[in-house]
């Protein structure tokens, strides 16, 4: 018998805004609207129930010369450490927040459900922050690359939201 093993994604980003900044890109909904979602998505909801126990619901839109439905996921929170740590569990879901196979919205099979996601904040010196964002329980190689390109991109976007602000 063949045993799965499964990969963490990590990703590390020094951003050059305090770690209150960093922070607030995730807790407010406007904020998450302008990154969430790879190079050429719109986040035109982000329906943030930012809380220990509270699930979130963000969407992301591709562009039209992609096709495809808006892709809907959940953020449920585990644990909110303000400016420190924020641990929540991703899935897929559609607009009103309930669960759906990712495989109905045109996804693999191989999709996982369930992401546990931990994010951490730490300040660095001269006003900047360090954030690392792991994702747990990849099994499949062709997702963990799809999912790190992506997250890469969503952490591009974010940079860019703080140069605009």
């Amino acid at each position: 018998m063949t045993s799965v093993i499964a990969k963490d994604l990590v990703v590390t980003r020094v951003f050059d805004v305090p770690v209150e900044l960093v922070w607030h890109a995730w807790s407010d909904g406007e904020h998450v609207k302008r990154w969430w979602g790879p190079t050429g998505f719109t986040c035109p909801v982000a329906n943030m129930d930012f809380r220990e126990g509270g699930a979130s619901l963000v969407c992301m839109r591709p562009p039209k010369e992609f096709g495809g439905p808006d892709m809907y996921n959940t953020w449920t929170y585990s644990s909110i450490i303000p400016n420190e740590r924020l641990e929540f569990v991703l899935d897929w879901a559609d607009k009103e927040g309930n669960r759906v196979d990712p495989v109905s919205m045109g996804l693999p099979p191989f999709m996982p459900r369930d992401v546990r996601h931990v994010v951490t904040f730490k300040p660095v010196g001269d006003g900047k922050t360090e954030m690392i964002v792991t994702e747990y329980g990849y099994t499949n190689d062709q997702l963990f690359d799809l999912s790190k390109a992506g997250l890469e991109q969503c952490l591009d976007k974010m940079a860019d939201s703080f140069r605009a602000a």
